[in-house]
């Protein structure tokens, strides 16, 4: 069986993650708590519930991962910025679980996920524009045009 990516929802109280197969059906799916106030722990939490969920849905090693965080990567330092989560804030979080993980990682802010996700499956699916907003431990948008992630120069423009 191939594997399209191993996902993980990176939140203020809970960290959760998916296996996808290639056919986008879910495969594995489980949730842990959010570390407080400590990055390597949420870097450990984080690579342990992937291998965990790797293991348990029979995905490979280079099974890519995509993380979905409560704030953006810096186009111009790649560091963490605006997180609510703010022990992520400095961190080069994609660097740090990849090195960890030893998977390709992408790190996305959670409300562009979200939004590009309802474009391209979801409720808004065949519609140009999708606005999607989350409100948990903290708020976020994210807009999706034409099927793509509208994040603009800063990486904040929803």
């Amino acid at each position: 069986m191939l594997f399209r990516s191993i996902g993980i929802d990176l939140g203020g109280t809970k960290i959760e993650g998916i296996v996808l197969g290639d056919d986008g059906a879910e495969r594995v799916r489980r949730r842990i708590a959010t570390p407080a106030g400590n990055y390597a722990a949420i870097l450990h939490s984080i690579t342990g519930l992937v291998e965990r969920i790797a293991a348990e849905g029979g995905a490979a090693r280079d099974t890519p991962l995509g993380v979905a965080i409560p704030g953006a990567i810096s186009p111009a330092t790649g560091l963490v910025k605006n997180a609510n989560l703010t022990t992520l804030i400095g961190h080069p979080l994609d660097r740090d679980l990849a090195a960890a993980s030893g998977r390709s990682v992408r790190v996305a802010n959670d409300a562009n996920c979200f939004a590009l996700s309802e474009a391209v499956d979801g409720a808004g699916a065949g519609h140009r524009v999708v606005f999607g907003v989350i409100v948990g431990t903290g708020t976020g948008g994210g807009i999706a045009v034409d099927g793509k992630v509208l994040t603009g120069p800063n990486a904040v423009a929803g």
